[in-house]
């Protein structure tokens, strides 16, 4: 039985784990009952997945059955206070240029000449790192204009959340090391780039923490969805709207390189550790193509299929 799992705030103001079953929302911890007392949190479940998520697909396969058995632990959906699902996150690792139609659009904004077809060229993947935990912002979550940029750009993305270390593994195995996924907007500060007061020679006119980094720069959420319940991750819908104006509409499809070649590229160069993060790009769409760019009140949702929607407001 799928289940999805998820962080939230509780009336005390501590992060508890909740659990998505046939559409209902659950703590977790009441299910479980007295069962795993060191799962405590979402965290918890990834360092032990290997046995941590057939227990859990057991018991959602039990409350299915008989829901009143879990009664107790409902949960009132629109009294959630949803956080990211993780609350100690890893690395986030991010994948740049990562879809075809997004390569091309951009491209042809920029007026570049961008390789369509990297991969067949023999080049490796190109990933940037996003601040860990402090970058975080959960599903519906009122997150703060940065005050340092004026072109404030989404980017919807397919997140993938590691659930056993993987060291210099294959593609093909890739996937195994992949506890789930979740809908992930890589927020950019399009302005921050670029330090125009630095030589355009230097090495160091480019700020990627100024341009990827700041308070609530990663939405994600609202769930975990385990692997084995989310589909093929090459073939999933994903979409943006902002302000329900449908700005994104792609499939990961797109992928120039799949999530097992990112996994396997980036666990060539050190482990990727439980709890760790890959954002596998974004598709066409973003504002950087149009000169369209986001303002406080904006409300932003990306939605990917199987996974759920996520919303994002500015203020």
């Amino acid at each position: 039985m799928k289940y999805q799992v998820f962080t939230y705030r509780e009336r005390q103001g501590g992060a508890r784990p909740g659990v998505l079953i046939q559409a209902r929302l659950y703590d977790l911890r009441g299910v479980m009952g007295g069962a795993h007392p060191e799962w405590r949190s979402v965290d918890d479940l990834l360092t032990d997945w290997s046995e941590a998520h057939p227990f859990l697909r057991e018991l959602a396969d039990d409350v299915s059955k008989k829901p009143e058995l879990a009664e107790d632990a409902l949960l009132v959906a629109d009294d959630i206070e949803f956080l990211p699902p993780l609350t100690r996150c890893g690395v986030i690792y991010a994948a740049g240029a990562n879809y075809r139609d997004h390569v091309e659009a951009m491209g042809k904004a920029m007026n570049m000449k961008l390789n369509l077809d990297p991969k067949a060229d023999g080049l490796p993947p190109w990933h940037f790192i996003k601040a860990g935990q402090a970058a975080l912002s959960g599903h519906k979550e009122h997150v703060a204009f940065p005050a340092h940029s004026n072109m404030l750009d989404w980017e919807a993305e397919l997140a993938v959340v590691i659930g056993r270390k993987a060291s210099n593994v294959s593609v093909e195995s890739a996937l195994d090391y992949v506890a789930g996924y979740s809908c992930a907007n890589d927020m950019s500060a399009r302005d921050n780039l670029k330090r125009d007061q630095v030589d355009v020679s230097s090495p160091f006119r480019f700020d990627w923490i100024g341009h990827k980094c700041f308070k609530g720069a990663c939405p994600l959420g609202p769930y975990l969805t385990p692997a084995e319940f989310a589909g093929d991750p090459e073939n999933l819908g994903i979409k943006l709207w902002l302000n329900d104006e449908l700005r994104q509409n792609s499939s990961t499809s797109n992928h120039l390189y799949t999530v097992a070649d990112q996994i396997a590229y980036l666990s060539a160069r050190l482990d990727l550790l439980p709890g760790d993060i890959l954002l596998t790009g974004t598709p066409a769409g973003v504002g950087m193509e149009s000169g369209v760019f986001l303002k406080r009140g904006d409300v932003m949702r990306v939605w990917i299929e199987s996974l759920g929607e996520l919303e994002t407001r500015l203020v």
